[in-house]
């Protein structure tokens, strides 16, 4: 995963900052795990997802490779064994154990992938203070990549609990959905005009946020709040998904070869969440939907998706500490919109589809090495999302920040904020 580290974060590399977040991201991944049993941990329950023993194991590979391995002379690795089994799809580090068999590997452990860890850490702990700012650097990249997989553990392992028919949650403790004051939806006007976005090089960021390009933006007005449960419940009630001219040809032909009825997780007004089967909360965020679901709901609001440039010229002077985000271990699942003033959740609760494919921005290069192979490669027939969710680590989210998922993929927490032009 390709970054860009610029001179003025420079200071914050090189003093204790970064090891204290290093300690702390690598802890986080630890708590995550420590409600499940080997067996959890070890299962598989679809190709998209992986065991969280491997997300443990495959962020470990990362540092061992990227950072031990390649910049502190005299490093062996742990096990020879392990590159081929925890390298995910990086070509120039070579072949290595199919995606969708990650669930066949009942060996190593899970207390053998926290005894690689230990030993990793003690490792890192030992070089940092003698590494080059280019070590550094990926040192950085590496605690970035591994929040997005504690997102991807919690999201995997909550797809896995819910193919279970006994329900079972990863943490008992009920989520908090009770909420003072509904937020209504309003229409907030969008900047318009020709507008520079893109990372501009002050601090982190991955490659594919940049470089920093002029667009145009036409009058528009976004949603102030995302899209809620209770409103997705009007567009299933309307027979939002038997009408075949609200969607896409390709959503259309998803809804049918797969009998999609509601967004995932739903059952009965219930939905499944990390702490097992709760009722609905109808003011909360729609989640758990696909770009084609998005779309054809827009569709039947009389509205649209936002572009990806729209959303982000929105958010660029907002706080992306604030909303529902991971800051321990514990049950997340996205929280009502409060107060009545303003965009609200754009950072956080649920990653909001634009209607922007996910393609390089003009003058974009990939990093060179295997660290240049994330992003690049996956720019084709993938959709933006912005924003961040409940299940995204405080601290990682920036208004510059693209995820991208096919169209009809809905396991992360999904969901979508209206636009429309003026």
């Amino acid at each position: 995963m390709a970054s860009k580290t610029d001179a003025k974060s420079r200071t914050a590399l090189e003093d204790g900052a970064l090891a204290r977040r290093l300690a702390t991201t690598r802890r986080l991944s630890l708590d995550l795990v420590a409600p499940l049993s080997d067996a959890d941990a070890s299962a598989q329950s679809m190709d998209d997802a992986s065991p969280a023993k491997w997300h443990l194991a495959h962020t470990t590979w990362f540092f061992e490779t990227f950072v031990l391995r390649d910049h502190v002379a005299g490093y062996r690795l742990f096990d020879d064994r392990f590159p081929y089994l925890f390298n995910s799809y990086y070509e120039a580090e070579g072949p290595r154990h199919a995606r969708p068999h990650r669930g066949l590997l009942t060996r190593p452990s899970l207390d053998a992938a926290r005894e690689w860890r230990a030993h990793v850490d003690a490792a890192l702990g030992r070089a940092l203070p003698g590494l080059s700012p280019a070590a550094l650097a990926l040192v950085e990249l590496g605690i970035h990549h591994e929040q997005q997989h504690q997102e991807l553990l919690l999201t995997d392992i909550k797809h896995l609990f819910a193919q279970n028919p006994l329900g079972p949650a990863m943490w008992e403790t009920p989520i908090a959905c009770e909420v003072a004051q509904f937020s209504a939806m309003k229409w907030i006007e969008g900047a318009a005009g020709v507008i520079s976005l893109g990372h501009g090089g002050d601090g982190f960021a991955f490659d594919c946020e940049g470089p920093r390009h002029e667009v145009l933006l036409t009058p528009h007005a976004l949603a102030s709040r995302p899209v809620t449960n209770g409103e997705w419940q009007q567009f299933i009630d309307d027979g939002g998904y038997e009408t075949p001219s609200l969607w896409l040809s390709d959503g259309w032909a998803w809804v049918q070869s797969e009998a999609v009825d509601a967004p995932a997780y739903w059952r009965d007004g219930q939905y499944f969440t990390l702490s097992g089967w709760r009722d609905i909360d109808p003011a909360a965020p729609a989640t758990h939907i696909s770009f084609f679901e998005a779309d054809a709901f827009a569709s039947w609001a009389g509205a649209r998706l936002p572009t990806e440039f729209e959303w982000e010229a929105a958010a660029a002077a907002l706080d992306p500490l604030g909303g529902d985000q991971l800051d321990d271990a514990a049950p997340v699942q996205p929280a009502a919109a409060v107060g009545d003033t303003g965009l609200q959740q754009m950072f956080g609760s649920v990653w909001e589809w634009t209607g922007s494919a996910y393609r390089p921005f003009p003058g974009f290069r990939a990093a060179p090495g295997a660290v240049g192979e994330y992003n690049g490669k996956f720019m084709s027939g993938q959709f933006v999302l912005r924003g961040g969710s409940c299940a995204t680590p405080r601290g990682h989210m920036r208004a510059t920040y693209r995820n991208f998922f096919y169209p009809h993929q809905r396991w992360q927490f999904t969901g979508l904020r209206l636009a429309k032009d003026l």
